[in-house]
């Protein structure tokens, strides 16, 4: 049975197949191309895989989950870090037909539990280095709260729940049945402003288009060696073109674990690595690093870096090809769908000063006003889109829908930009009430509302603040029965559950919240209060 998705008009299907966008092929095809291909897919700290490996240890695992009774067309909730069984464990639900959500590994109670409830998973696979999963008592719970749930299983766990002994059984006539091309593969995660976590649904067709293109615009090949530092299932990591367009083209992933310098410098050197992505904050960590070691000489391989997930400084972008010695490339997208690039012989200014152009000829974009009327080159407004790789609605979300899209289809990301005459977008914000803290989106309500539970917090309203390293920070202001300190609120916020990049960096309290005319908590007033305070 199909999963319910908004799909595409008919006409617009078509045009897209005629143009060659969609190709009707199972993104498996990534994997199965090179199946008998001794050639290194993953590096993995001391663990090396080739691609012959990786498509047989997938098989092993899709095999070992039709035998525990997982079925096409059933939902996954996987929790797996920048290791090489996410790659396995993602080939092998799409091998048999199973489309499975990726939460990020920072990802706490709170979000695993929004995802099941709206996903209804049959499977749970995730880690026992994580702090959930540490002991059985949050997997007793979660099983009890998601009765779904008939599976189980565990990286690094030793006995019934061992995710290391279903990929390492031999696979006995596996039978391998992706959904069709136009249906759903899996889901991607939004990083929206309301409190409920978004699924974005991706078919095979659109996602496939998508790396694809992506490896066209960026040059990779076979000869790419790609440093993964940011987390594996974030959208930009993993298609922008990101692991899976390195898989596409026969070249290298190596795995990190997160992007230090201090773990990333030595792994670029050792492992000849000649592109990687990062956000800014994390470009700013690496500048630093250079300066302190007195040399670049470790990133001597480095050819191109790749940078997004939040704006990046035009002083912070000029930087990077003088001291890294590398070319920069801007990426601005969305796990939507929409994904822009300056091009690799742009001019140095247009790289510095531009988030890229959209990398398809039938990528829609225009700027919306408050009315939703287009707006002339160079204005700032809305930013609205569709195309053959941006989707048409969230997963069972019929009232956000109603507000995301326009009556043509065109989604409103919520980004503030302005667009040249060359088709050139510059981000100039966000319209929504979304904190990017250093590329970690965090939604305002969600926290809120957290904060409300507290019996000694009246009111509460979270919003953003300018920072030098993570572009954005948050601040709580909170109207309170009691005094309430910084470190009680986020022990507080800790024990609902919610990763620590949510939590406030910045507590203040006030006698009441100011009010726009039409009653709501002014916060564009509470942000101009902060730029005026001395730092906490």
């Amino acid at each position: 049975m199909a999963l319910p998705f908004t799909r595409w008009p008919d006409e617009f299907a078509r045009r897209y197949r005629e143009k060659g966008y969609w190709q009707d092929l199972p993104l498996t095809d990534i994997l199965t191309r090179h199946a008998h291909s001794d050639a290194t897919a993953v590096i993995d700290g001391d663990r090396t895989y080739s691609y012959r490996q990786v498509n047989q240890l997938s098989d092993n695992l899709a095999c070992s989950l039709q035998t525990l009774g997982i079925k096409r067309g059933e939902t996954a909730l996987v929790q797996l870090g920048n290791v090489a069984e996410f790659y396995i464990t993602f080939f092998a639900l799409l091998k048999i037909g199973v489309a499975p959500v990726n939460a990020l590994f920072s990802h706490q109670r709170n979000e695993l539990n929004a995802y099941a409830t709206q996903l209804k998973p049959v499977l749970l696979i995730a880690d026992r280095e994580h702090s959930l999963f540490a002991s059985d008592d949050f997997v007793t719970t979660f099983v009890a709260e998601h009765d779904t749930v008939r599976v189980v299983l565990l990286r690094g766990d030793r006995g019934e729940h061992a995710l290391d002994a279903a990929i390492d059984r031999p696979a006995e006539n596996v039978i391998t049945t992706p959904t069709p091309a136009d249906e759903v593969a899996f889901f991607q995660l939004s990083g929206g402003s309301t409190g409920t976590p978004k699924l974005i649904p991706r078919t095979h067709n659109d996602y496939y288009y998508s790396i694809v293109r992506s490896n066209e615009v960026c040059g990779f090949t076979a000869d790419t060696r790609y440093l993964c530092a940011l987390p594996a299932a974030h959208n930009y990591p993993m298609s922008s073109p990101g692991a899976l367009g390195v898989f596409l083209a026969q070249g290298c992933v190596v795995l990190a674990a997160d992007p230090s310098a201090t773990l990333c410098f030595p792994l670029i050197e050792k492992h000849r690595i000649n592109v990687t992505a990062l956000v800014p904050p994390a470009v700013s960590l690496w500048l630093q690093a250079i300066q302190e070691w007195s040399s670049n000489a470790s990133l001597a391989s480095l050819r191109l870096l790749q940078v997004g997930g939040a704006r990046l400084s035009t002083t912070l972008a000029a930087r990077i090809p003088a001291e890294m010695g590398c070319q920069l490339q801007q990426v601005f997208g969305m796990a939507e769908g929409l994904v822009n690039y300056t091009r690799l012989d742009d001019p140095i200014e247009r790289i510095i000063h531009t988030q890229g152009r959209p990398m398809c000829p039938d990528d829609e974009v225009w700027v919306a006003d408050e009315n939703g009327n287009p707006l002339p080159a160079g204005q700032v407004g809305r930013l609205m889109t569709r195309g053959p790789y941006t989707f048409r609605g969230y997963f069972n979300s019929p009232e956000h829908n109603a507000s995301a899209f326009d009556e043509h289809g065109f989604y409103s990301s919520g980004d503030l930009i302005a667009i040249d005459e060359q088709g050139y977008i510059t981000v100039q914000g966000r319209e929504k009430d979304q904190i990017n803290r250093g590329g970690e989106k965090i939604a305002a309500e969600e926290i809120e509302n957290l904060l409300l539970r507290h019996e000694a917090v009246i009111h509460a309203a979270l919003v953003s603040m300018e920072d030098s390293l993570l572009g954005e920070k948050s601040c709580a202001w909170l109207v309170t029965k009691t005094p309430l300190r910084a470190v009680a609120v986020r022990r507080f916020l800790r024990e609902q559950g919610v990763a620590e990049f949510k939590l406030p960096d910045r507590v203040e309290c006030l006698e009441a919240l100011p009010l726009t005319p039409v009653g709501k908590v002014d916060k564009k007033q509470l942000r101009q209060w902060l730029a005026q305070r001395t730092p906490a």
